[in-house]
């Protein structure tokens, strides 16, 4: 075990942090709640940013930024949208010195704004569809918070599209939950339960949500990314009209999704084990470190030279030679695997002598003596049986932790212990909020691909057309 790391067996939720500080992900700023995102951190957020941006560009969106300040009638414009949003407020009453005449709402989201901006961009059918997506940060006003997984300051990215038909809008809100499933399982290498959620659950001022839940290791939900089907609410609450074919007045169709940093956390605690990180090969800031060994300047000049002829032509593989002088070679190992680095090269005067190294995967531990000849294959190869590796592992504890349950009693019985659990449910909201209030768990989504199935709701009995799933969650 790694010093300084808490075990998962001990406390999952110390050693959840104890990670990400170790590796250097990221740290307490001095306002209560926010977060410093360090450099391994951010590395990590610019790969998941740069590989998301490059599918939505692929599904033709295009990326636009909005202000930071929103004046607070613009939120009282969508009443369910305020009331859902108003605990969370951070808002600005002065300026300048002077009090404001309207204060102004640090953006929880951006759809007000964005409406209103909208209302002046479209006019007629062939304005639309509107695909605008922002990269940007957000503030809420959180009363628990936690490094990635929930702070009052965020990135994030949100999409905002506007629709000439109801069934556009909810191809598009459908089309983007399928594109963060794609996104989690291909590059975090983390499974995806995708569905609907309830209507308890949807976001304020939605027809509807989309989501990805994924399992944590300690068996609770992560909610990963959401896509909502805004229907007409906010155009008609800033009256975003378009002329269509007929030259008839319409309002326009909507939709929002996003995910956010949170996608980190989710990362960490998927993968990462009692030493440390262990990051998917696909968002790593390093997926290659070369740990040379030596005892004497003449050894140091030939390894280091050996390891940097291997390398030559390596590009784009981003790779790094240890060449720190001041360390041991035991003190990189644990420095590297700390920080979730997926392969580890060692090369020392013998494996020179040999034309081989040894390479040490993050993910398994095992040692694997590789040929110096035609290295750079066989390391792409390895990067890719971790990477699948890494999702089959996490796929695999997923459908071990699943359960069918038909007894509320066995339910508040397992759900405390982790997992998700299908259950019938009647539909009704009473029912969720008492599941909720005496097991601490939710309905995480109504999955895309359940089946009707006729039973009766564990909570009352009443008829149910179909299972949902439900776990306790971060």
């Amino acid at each position: 075990m790694a010093k300084n790391i808490t075990k998962r067996s001990a406390d999952y939720s110390q050693w959840y942090i104890d990670v990400v500080l170790q590796g250097e992900l990221a740290d307490y700023a001095p306002v209560k709640g926010c977060m410093v995102i360090r450099p391994n951190g951010y590395a990590v957020w610019e790969n998941i940013q740069r590989n998301l941006d490059r599918m939505f560009k692929e599904t033709g969106h295009v990326n636009a930024y909005f202000p930071l300040l929103i004046p607070e009638s613009f939120l009282k414009k969508e009443a369910e949208h305020v009331e859902g949003f108003a605990p969370e407020c951070a808002v600005v009453t002065h300026a300048g010195g002077k009090l404001l005449e309207e204060p102004l709402v640090i953006r929880p989201t951006s759809e007000t704004i964005i409406w209103a901006m909208y209302r002046n961009w479209i006019s007629s059918y062939r304005d639309l569809p509107l695909l605008i997506n922002q990269w940007a940060n957000v503030c809420r006003w959180e009363m628990r918070t936690r490094l990635f997984l929930r702070t009052t300051e965020f990135l994030w990215q949100e999409g905002h599209t506007a629709h000439a038909t109801h069934e556009e809008a909810e191809e598009e809100a459908y089309k983007m939950v399928h594109i963060y499933k794609r996104f989690a399982e291909e590059y975090l290498a983390m499974p995806i339960l995708a569905g609907r959620k309830t209507d308890s659950e949807k976001f304020a001022g939605a027809l509807h949500t989309y989501c990805i839940e994924a399992m944590m290791q300690d068996g609770k939900a992560l909610q990963s990314g959401t896509s909502h089907h805004l229907g007409q609410n906010f155009a008609k609450a800033f009256d975003v009209q378009f002329q269509d074919a007929n030259k008839q007045l319409q309002y326009v169709h909507a939709t929002s999704w996003g995910v956010s940093t949170r996608l980190i956390g989710g990362m960490v605690m998927t993968h990462s084990d009692d030493n440390g990180l262990v990051i998917p090969p696909k968002l790593a800031p390093l997926p290659v470190v070369f740990v040379p060994i030596w005892r004497s300047d003449e050894e140091m000049a030939r390894v280091l030279g050996r390891a940097r002829e291997l390398t030559r032509d390596w590009d784009p593989l981003t790779f790094k030679i240890d060449d720190r002088d001041q360390y041991k070679p035991g003190f990189k190992f644990a420095d590297w695997e700390v920080r979730g680095v997926p392969l580890r090269i060692d090369i020392g005067p013998r494996d020179c002598d040999n034309n081989e190294v040894v390479a040490v995967r993050r993910d398994t531990g095992v040692k694997i003596p590789l040929s110096m000849d035609g290295l750079h294959e066989k390391v792409l190869a390895l990067l890719d049986e971790i990477q699948t590796n890494m999702f089959d592992t996490a796929k695999r504890r997923m459908d071990e932790r699943t359960y069918t349950c038909d007894s509320y009693a066995d339910y508040k019985n397992a759900v405390a212990a982790g997992g998700f659990f299908r259950v019938h449910w009647c539909g009704d909201a009473a029912c969720e909020a008492l599941m909720q209030e005496e097991t601490k768990s939710t309905i995480r989504c109504i999955p895309f691909d359940a089946e009707d199935e006729d039973g009766v709701c564990m909570v009352c009995g009443k008829p149910s057309k179909r299972r949902v799933v439900a776990s306790q969650s971060y």
